[in-house]
């Protein structure tokens, strides 16, 4: 993951004098592009060129990219300053001497710009110049948690930062999550106090905002699901949000959206999982199934349907992992089904099933898109053409087969897994 979200960082180059650190960054770092002005490098010398720096810096800081700079402090800066607007938004910007001896955190330093800085230092072997007091006074920065948590308000932050920077106790409440998960709240033991005026609370409840509160939620919660086919997404949403709602829990705390892999094409499925910000995941009937005897409600007709006995608590269950507990359990609409389970620890990696699958449609010539038959083509996107390679389309690896009109002369068709062929409609819950 890179330091801003999945945006992947840009090495801005001036010179070619600065190159050898470009290409150093490039390697340590694994997903940044090292950007050069077009009139010092050759397009294959770097990749990506630009004409102008100042356009090229603003274009990139607009788009929330990650920017390390290989200049003086100044210049970033400079060019920067005519966007510079809300500091919650901003992407990390570093200056970064050409010969690796200086990297400095300009901005977002606490939205992955320190953490960015820390990264360069060992790759270049020098010390990071972050200068933001909670890093350097507290050992952590209480606006951005690591991966896994979420902070509820970012509201209350800057008041408890400055009290506890004033030696200030606070009261530290740990209700969810494992301890070793909460070890980078560490730093605040030491000024914990339970008469303290200030309080860190971690929760996967769903708490009203105060300003002398920070509020952290553990993603350790797991929405499992199902759903007749064709759900309206908004019944889906609604009986998540009902169920969250009438058991008190957070939807930050939800680290998944998860279901038989029998709904890896739903769209109420994903329109859920993108409602809540988290991943949708998918398991196959049989691992649901190990999940059986911790189920609330088993059931017949839905095992003679899918496999398992049970698809929103199982997937929940499935998810979570082992030492994990149903706390909701299967509760209905009029076609769909959620249940939710948490889990004992933050799940390293996330909560495992496996994402909406691709089936990939390849026709050789001769031929074109229109021989193609109906079925490949409602789940195509526009074709890539050419001489050799007549069409190339993807669906969901849920979709149906395609049909007998792409014979083996005119192409051929990546085979769907048997949880792809099409399912039954009332049952699969």
């Amino acid at each position: 993951m890179s330091a801003h979200g999945s945006t992947p960082p840009a090495v801005v180059l001036l010179g070619p004098s600065g190159l050898t650190t470009a290409r150093r960054l490039g390697d340590g770092l694994g997903d940044a592009e090292v950007h050069g002005a077009a009139a010092r490098f050759a397009p294959d010398e770097v990749d990506r060129t630009f004409d102008d720096l100042g356009s090229h810096l603003r274009a990139l800081f607009q788009a929330g990219r990650p920017l390390i700079v290989l200049a003086a402090a100044g210049i970033p800066i400079r060019l920067l300053a005519p966007v510079l607007a809300d500091k919650a938004e901003e992407p990390p910007v570093l200056a970064i001497a050409e010969d690796g001896s200086a990297v400095v955190p300009l901005l977002g330093g606490h939205h992955g710009a320190n953490d960015l800085a820390r990264r360069i230092g060992e790759i270049l072997d020098t010390v990071p110049a972050i200068t933001t007091a909670g890093d350097l006074r507290l050992g952590l920065a209480l606006d951005q948690p690591p991966p896994g948590w979420r902070l509820a308000d970012p509201a209350p932050v800057k008041a408890i930062t400055a009290a506890l920077l004033a030696g200030a106790p606070v009261r530290l409440d740990i209700e969810a999550g494992h301890d070793k998960d909460a070890a980078w709240l560490g730093p605040l033991r030491e000024a914990s106090s339970p008469h303290a005026e200030h309080r860190i609370l971690v929760t996967d409840r769903r708490v009203e905002p105060s300003a002398k509160t920070i509020v952290f939620h553990p993603q350790t919660l797991a929405l499992g699901v199902g759903c007749e086919r064709d759900t309206d997404p908004a019944e889906l949403i609604d009986l998540a949000e009902r169920a969250l709602a009438e058991h008190g829990l957070a939807k930050a705390s939800i680290a998944a959206v998860v279901s038989i892999a029998l709904k890896a094409a739903e769209p109420a499925v994903h329109a859920l999982a993108k409602h809540l910000g988290v991943p949708a995941r998918f398991f196959e009937a049989e691992v649901l199934e190990k999940e059986a005897p911790r189920l609330a409600n088993p059931s017949d007709l839905v095992f003679n349907a899918t496999g398992c006995h049970g698809v929103a608590e199982g997937a929940a269950l499935a998810a979570a992992g082992d030492g994990s507990a149903l706390i909701v359990e299967k509760t209905k609409s009029r076609r769909a089904t959620a249940a939710l389970a948490r889990a004992n620890v933050i799940p390293a990696g996330g909560m495992g099933g496996r994402p909406q699958g691709h089936l990939a449609i390849v026709g050789i010539g001769p031929g074109q898109d229109g021989w193609r038959s109906p079925r490949p083509r409602r789940c195509s996107t526009p074709p890539i053409t050419g001489s050799a390679i007549r069409a190339i389309s993807t669906c969901s690896t849920s979709s149906p087969r395609p049909g007998p009109g792409l014979s083996p002369r005119r192409g051929a068709a990546a085979r769907a897994p048997r949880s792809s062929l099409p399912h039954p409609a009332k049952t699969s819950r």
